[in-house]
Parts: structure tokens; C-alpha cells; sequence
């Protein structure tokens, strides 16, 4: 993917936002082999779409979704996969209502040009019922899978509705990776920060900290997370975490107010904080590049 390459580096030079994500050279310092050589690939992450959500702040909540489908689509070059980390719909306590909401949302995203797309569920859409809805329409709600090279595991923090992942599916990740070869890159996707960022706002996994044990087990680690409604960045030991922003309303800066109330719609700016992200895989070097996109005006 040479010319998208080029094309991400004219990005940085002319003030794009790409923030690259891991080591040059921690491929070879891992022990990944010598003769294995991964080929470069993006895909894009959209997450906390909120469907079924309606008021203050964002009035225009019908449409967002839309916009961002459209936004995808009318990208110069298409990725190779979607994937969407959680809250697709907006929480209810009616269960045919949640049917309704998730049928609309796979539906509307069905006109994504990429037919390769792979859901997680959020809070809002599995914490009511352990998930039974969303895996009438999505499947499971964690799983597995490999992309040139790299190693995808979705973790499921959200179905338990006391934030934890728990000592099952925790025993199912560590069996999962230690299948993988010394050094291999891996990338966890999942919905709640698995580190405590601000656990009196709800933004914890309540067993994380034994994910992260176990992910630190392995030299190669990228997470990428919804949640929190913001681009947010931070280590834990060698593992970056990524958190993408919203498609429904922005949320404030950890512990910058007493309560996580959303952002005021500003209707000048009605898509102000709102995105997805394009991130470019370098697994040779352990590198993620990352682009945050706008959604299109109306």
C-alpha cells in the first residue's frame, strides 16, 4: 500500500491529524521471524452510534448514522474491514424496541460500500439482557480473527452488567494467544477502556487489569476502544490504547467536570467532535497510523 503510505505522510506534512501508534523495529525485537513478511493494510473503526437516541445535544441524531455510512463510502480508497466497537443502538428497556433499533442500524449500514464489517456490542445494546438481542443480530459477542498477518481478539466487557469481562471468556483470551507465534502482532478491539480511566463515570472494566496481565504477556499489543466518546491516548506498560470518538454526541475530557453530561450541540458546528478513524497497519514494524475523519454536512 506504498501510495497510501505516500499519502498519510503528505497528511502529517500539510497538518492532517495521524498520530502513529507503536516502535519502529519491535517486529525483529520480538522475535518475529526473519523471512515472515506482512503486507500493510487500513481499515477504519466507527463507534458509539447511538441508534434509536433522540434529543439534547444532538438534535440531528436521525441523520448522523447516514452521514457517517456516506462518509465511509466517499472515501478516495476503501478499507479492507469496519468494525464497530459497541453502543450501535441506544439503550431501551422495551425488548422489542431493541429488536427495532438494531434492525434499523444493521440495515442503514448495509449500504456500506466494505461488505466485510465486524459489530461488538456496547452497554447500550447487551448489559439489559447479557446480550441475547445482539447476537439475534450480530452473533457472538466475542470472537477472533486474522488479517494479513495480524491477530484480532473483540472482548466482551459490556454483557455483564457489572462491567466485567469475566473468569470465562478471561480463560478463553489467554488460550486464544498463547495459540499465536512469539512476537506476532496482535490488535484487541473492545468497547469500555480496559484500564481504570475514570471509574466513577463508568469508564473501567472492573477485571482489566487481569486482560492486561495477560496481554502483557505478548510484545505486540494495540487496543483500539469506544466508550468515552473522545480520541484519547495512553500506555499501559508497552500496550498503547486508542479511543475513538463518537457518531451521536461528545462526551468531556476524564474528570474534567463532576459528571460525564455530553458536550452542548453547537449548531453552527453540528458535527463538532463527532468521527471515525482510518488506521493504516504497518505490522513489519508494530505501527498504526491513525487518521481522524469528520463526518459529511448535510
Amino acid at each position: 500500500m506504498t501510495n497510501r503510505r505516500e499519502l498519510l505522510k503528505l497528511l502529517a506534512l500539510g497538518g492532517g491529524a495521524v498520530y502513529a501508534s507503536g516502535l519502529v523495529g519491535r517486529a525483529a525485537a520480538a522475535g518475529t521471524p526473519a523471512a515472515t513478511a506482512y503486507e500493510d493494510f487500513y481499515f477504519v473503526q466507527l463507534s458509539d452510534t447511538h441508534w434509536g437516541f433522540s434529543g439534547a445535544p444532538n438534535p440531528d441524531a436521525a441523520n448522523t448514522l447516514r452521514r457517517a455510512v456516506a462518509s465511509v463510502n466517499a472515501l478516495a480508497q476503501q478499507p479492507e474491514f469496519i468494525v464497530f466497537t459497541g453502543d450501535l443502538t441506544h439503550t431501551t428497556d422495551d425488548p422489542v424496541e431493541r429488536r427495532r433499533r438494531m434492525a434499523e442500524f444493521r440495515d442503514i449500514v448495509s449500504a456500506l460500500k466494505v461488505k466485510q464489517v465486524r459489530f461488538m456490542p456496547g452497554e447500550h445494546d447487551a448489559s439489559l439482557d447479557r446480550g441475547a438481542a445482539y447476537k439475534e443480530f450480530f452473533g457472538e459477542t466475542h470472537y477472533a480473527f486474522d488479517h494479513k498477518g495480524v491477530h484480532f481478539i473483540a472482548i466482551d466487557n459490556v454483557s455483564d452488567p457489572g462491567a466485567r469481562i469475566g473468569d470465562e471468556q478471561l480463560a478463553w483470551m489467554k488460550a486464544d494467544l498463547a495459540q499465536r507465534p512469539a512476537g506476532s502482532p496482535i490488535v484487541v478491539l473492545t468497547h469500555r477502556p480496559l484500564f481504570d480511566l475514570e471509574p466513577k463515570w463508568d469508564w473501567a472494566t472492573r477485571d482489566g487489569a487481569q486482560a492486561i496481565d495477560i496481554l502483557l504477556q505478548h510484545p505486540q499489543v494495540t487496543v483500539f476502544y469506544g466508550h468515552i466518546h473522545q480520541e484519547h491516548h495512553r500506555m499501559t506498560g508497552h500496550i498503547a490504547h486508542h479511543s475513538a470518538k463518537s457518531l451521536i454526541f461528545p462526551l468531556p475530557a476524564p474528570g474534567s467536570q463532576p459528571t460525564r453530561t455530553p458536550l452542548p450541540w453547537d449548531p453552527a458546528q453540528p458535527n463538532r467532535g463527532l468521527g471515525f478513524r482510518e488506521v493504516e497497519a504497518e505490522p513489519d514494524t508494530a505501527q498504526y497510523k491513525i487518521r481522524e475523519l469528520g463526518v459529511v454536512d448535510a
